[in-house]
């Protein structure tokens, strides 16, 4: 298969790469800088130009493939001023709808037979401790908006394009993410619960966001929404107390939610709320997590 990646140079994008490289496949890429992007990628990959993703549509040469997964978007995990929360929507939304419109200038012959479109349990907003699957609504707030939009920009991919969205979680990564994040303070023996510790975390390994893409791509039964988190949600305060237990350092300092909220503004609310999110169809999918408990997902991840 050929597969095209965007964002193919993100945290998920790279180890996604390698996947699709180690099963023989093809990875195709776009990026703003097509130099830089060979070189993160390596020779075998074969890397277009898309200079301005929001504003033009890629070369037609890119989305020639078997399958496309979409990637780009700016992080998240900054601090939300006006100018950010444009870039975070407009790197999502615009960048698809550039994507999809690409792919229906296409002959319907040479359209990829599916896309996959990467989507966040942002989706869901703040719930409570009830298990959320994939029929849940809609919640509030920034992030759920950005994700409605992004996903409604997906659904608009011309017939005979599967569209499969990914609705991802706290993914555990040492390089990037929420998890690199937290690492500093909790080696130092300065981690703790956030704002309580009682909101619920949708994690994910890193593994097991590529495994479900992949497989996502493979299945023809796979479409719409798709949660891509680990089956076993815990409360941040759980965590905070396995993240220490790996480590071997003390995790017992609460760390109040107004300090969260001096330190990252609006953004706060990504770590001092959450949703006890579900991957239902993930299982019904028959996809076989490799890493389903978090203690042994964070000990593989930070080597222990």
């Amino acid at each position: 298969m050929r597969i095209l990646i965007t964002g193919a140079t993100g945290t998920i994008g790279l180890g996604l790469a390698d996947a699709v490289r180690a099963r023989g496949d093809q990875v195709v890429a776009v990026s703003r800088d097509p130099e830089r992007g060979q070189r993160v990628l390596g020779d075998g990959a074969e890397v277009h130009a898309w200079p301005a993703p929001t504003e033009e549509l890629p070369p037609p040469d890119a989305l020639r493939v078997d399958a496309i997964v979409h990637l780009l978007g700016e992080d998240v995990a900054q601090r939300w001023t006006d100018d950010a929360r444009r870039r975070i929507r407009d790197s999502r939304v615009l960048s698809t709808r550039s994507l999809v419109s690409g792919i229906a200038g296409l002959p319907e012959s040479e359209r990829p037979a599916v896309l996959i479109s990467q989507s966040a349990t942002g989706y869901y907003g703040p719930r409570g401790s009830e298990p959320i699957d994939e029929s849940a609504p809609a919640g509030g707030g920034f992030l759920a908006d950005v994700t409605v939009a992004w996903e409604r920009e997906a659904q608009a991919a011309p017939p005979g394009v599967r569209v499969v969205y990914t609705r991802t979680g706290v993914v555990l990564s040492p390089s990037g993410g929420a998890l690199a994040k937290m690492l500093p303070f909790f080696r130092l023996g300065v981690g703790g619960p956030v704002a309580g510790g009682g909101q619920y975390v949708p994690w994910i390994h890193l593994d097991d966001v590529i495994g479900a893409l992949l497989h996502c791509v493979g299945d023809a039964d796979a479409d719409g929404p798709v949660n891509v988190t680990a089956p076993t949600p815990v409360t941040n305060g759980e965590l905070s107390r396995v993240l220490g237990h790996v480590l071997s350092r003390p995790a017992v300092l609460p760390v109040p939610g107004f300090a969260i909220k001096l330190l990252y503004g609006d953004m706060a609310e990504m770590v001092t709320e959450g949703a006890r999110v579900v991957p239902d169809r993930l299982r019904a999918l028959g996809y076989s997590f490799r890493h389903p408990e978090l203690e042994p997902a964070l000990a593989d991840v930070l080597g222990g």
